[in-house]
């Protein structure tokens, strides 16, 4: 089952807090909210065990994307500690609050070689997970595909990350997919391919357990601008939404475009009569 919600709480719901966004999310008939977590994780334990309470009653899943703020391979290596503890706090809270999954942008090459920067990467991110294991924290890790070729993300190397890390798999970001490329990743034969990489690399239990972002997106040569309305873009939105249906994917996706719940509602109907 695919669920459809918002990234963060709905621009509609009246008094604007986490509870009350998830109470509103179950109103508009979605179905998952993700917490974000933008200028860093503010929300303590107590309120975490009260936003998991009220996700239950209601039947929302939660995600969490982190502070838009993180850079694995910095060359500070305070700005490095503060990216990791970003993703740990990230984890910790979403987890409480009884979030299945957690997403954030790794960071930045820097001019480096990219392998070289993987490296960086993969051995930051590790640290990151062996304090979560050793707290019994358990929610699945997620690097974010990102929008711009300046930023540590490619699906190669997610799905890489994916096979060498336990606990990590993609977030897939398809508006991020088509800026990345200056409009590539916009047809039914380049998105089977995606979908077959991912099915290829990690088995089909990664198909079965998706977490998606989705928005119309405004791009050039240099990638992602800014994020746009599904109507206001040139992502064939309805044609990705075919290729979810026959390759029966499962999961959580969001919207982060502009109208976040406008778009949510149009994917969730739009996916239905597919």
């Amino acid at each position: 089952m695919l669920l459809f919600g918002t990234a963060g709480v709905p621009l509609s719901t009246k008094k604007r807090s986490t509870i009350e966004g998830v109470k509103r999310v179950r109103e508009l008939g979605l179905d998952a909210m993700e917490i974000e977590f933008v200028r860093g994780v503010k929300m303590g334990k107590e309120m975490a065990e009260e936003v998991r309470k009220v996700a239950e009653e209601n039947k929302v899943a939660l995600t969490a994307h982190g502070p838009y703020y993180i850079n694995l391979n910095s060359k500070e290596k305070a700005k490095v500690e503060k990216s990791k503890l970003n993703i740990y706090q990230t984890a910790v809270i979403a987890y409480i609050a009884g979030g299945t999954s957690i997403t954030f942008h790794s960071g930045y090459y820097m001019d480096m070689k990219k392998e070289k920067v993987y490296e960086i990467v993969k051995e930051n991110l590790k640290d990151v997970l062996k304090r979560l294991e050793e707290e019994g924290v358990k929610i699945w890790v997620r690097p974010e595909l990102t929008g711009k070729p300046t930023q540590f993300g490619d699906l190669d190397e997610l799905i890489r990350l994916s096979q060498e890390l336990e606990g990590v798999l993609p977030c897939i970001d398809f508006a991020h997919l088509h800026a990345r490329y200056n409009g590539k990743y916009n047809s039914i034969e380049e998105w089977r391919e995606v979908l077959s990489k991912l099915e290829k690399g990690l088995g089909r239990e990664v198909l079965k357990n998706m977490h998606i972002h989705m928005s119309g997106i405004s791009y050039n040569e240099k990638g992602e601008r800014n994020h746009l309305n599904l109507e206001d873009s040139d992502l064939r939105y309805k044609d990705l939404l075919k290729v979810w249906k026959e390759f029966k994917i499962e999961g959580v996706v969001i919207s982060e475009s502009p109208n976040i719940e406008g778009d949510a509602l149009l994917l969730k109907e739009a996916f239905k009569r597919t």
